[in-house]
């Protein structure tokens, strides 16, 4: 008689934006790949609302949560505090094998805390990533998860000489591309085209010229000091003279723009403001932009696998793949090298890069491949 093992379970962790593109791949790998692995996904609820539910569980395919904490808003500290305090139950109530995080947002840090004290492995995909910037919040959180990780998955090679510049071994670290571009290349066929998102009366502009630019903005070092967003978007209304500038405005900078005093400077013409969009509205923008400015490193990565140029307006970043091999170039806040930039790029086309190693739409297999191994 052949004795069944019992079955283990892996709980899986999401908590902010940033994460459900990088969870959607890895769940669907591990539930194909193993019948022996209970996966367990649980929302902290750092970030929660409707519209993102139908933005991102619904678009992306992502399964509903089998928990979700519900934490909701709060500074990093308290939202750091009640995400431990919540999960800490959860971990009690399915004694996981293991526990999986993703990112580096603030509930990738609390749970991976929670499980070390309770020397339950964590998991960390996308480790090693680096900006060498510790006003970073993030920078923080992606420090403090690969110290307290026991596999750590990495999306560049550098990433890994990162690791072991911090003390981490070679060993506890496995080089299998970026879930991020395995969340492209599946939804890229069902991005919704640009003309679908911008209203009609906006899109007769981006007509008229025949191509348009997307702006990201919402980092705290750029939006939350009135003399910096204030040079962006002055510079932003004079490229918006040359090429339309479509703005999906973030929650956190709009209310910035309005304590600060700058809604006048969003009704220059050829700016075109938007709500938030979901994952496939943006993801077919921005595959047809003709340059993306961007502070997010989400997007740096995902204009790179799409070979559009993009310009990153921060002093750092985390991911200098996209600058080495893709189509990413750096400004920082230098608003008179960022307006220099855009006309380059409009006259010769821009930065053409190249796919970087592994960024193939296979990384959630080959993590699933090996952590089943590892675990059983």
């Amino acid at each position: 008689m052949v004795t069944q093992q019992p079955v283990k379970t892996l709980i899986c962790v999401v908590g902010a934006r940033p994460n459900f593109m990088k969870i959607a791949p890895v769940i669907r790998a591990l539930r194909e790949h193993s019948n022996s692995l209970n996966v367990v996904l649980i929302h902290t609820g750092q970030h929660y609302d409707e519209t993102m539910k139908t933005q991102f569980f619904e678009q992306l395919g992502i399964p509903e949560p089998d928990k979700d904490l519900e934490v909701g808003a709060g500074s990093q500290t308290e939202q750091t505090a009640e995400i431990m305090k919540r999960f800490e139950r959860e971990v009690d109530e399915y004694h996981p094998v293991a526990v999986l995080v993703v990112g580096d947002v603030t509930s990738t840090l609390a749970t991976a805390l929670v499980a070390a004290k309770k020397h339950i492995p964590v998991i960390h995909v996308e480790a090693g990533l680096r900006s060498r910037d510790r006003q970073m919040p993030e920078e923080i959180n992606r420090v403090l998860t690969d110290q307290l990780s026991d596999r750590l998955y990495i999306t560049e090679r550098s990433a890994e000489q990162n690791l072991q510049a911090e003390g981490i071994s070679s060993d506890r670290v496995v080089f299998v591309g970026n879930v991020m571009i395995d969340t492209l290349h599946h939804n890229l066929p069902h991005a919704v085209k640009p003309q679908q998102t911008v209203p009609d009366n906006k899109w007769s502009v981006i007509e008229q010229v025949g191509q348009f630019c997307l702006l990201t903005l919402h980092r705290p070092s750029n939006v939350d000091h009135p003399e910096i967003l204030g040079k962006l978007l002055d510079a932003v209304g004079v490229i918006a003279q040359q090429i339309p500038v479509v703005f999906p405005v973030h929650p956190r900078t709009k209310g910035k723009i309005e304590a600060f005093g700058f809604t006048e400077k969003l009704q220059r013409p050829g700016i075109i403001c938007l709500e938030p969009l979901g994952y496939l509205q943006m993801l077919g923008m921005m595959a047809h932009a003709k340059l993306v400015m961007t502070d997010s490193g989400g997007v740096q990565e995902e204009t790179t696998a799409l070979g559009v140029p993009c310009i990153t307006l921060r002093e750092n970043t985390e991911r200098p793949i996209t600058i080495t091999e893709g189509t990413n170039t750096i400004v920082g806040r230098d608003t008179e090298k960022l307006k220099l930039l855009v006309s380059e790029i409009l006259g010769s086309g821009g930065k053409q890069g190249r796919i970087p190693e592994y960024w193939d739409g296979k990384a959630a297999e080959r993590i699933a491949a090996d952590l089943i191994d590892w675990l059983m």
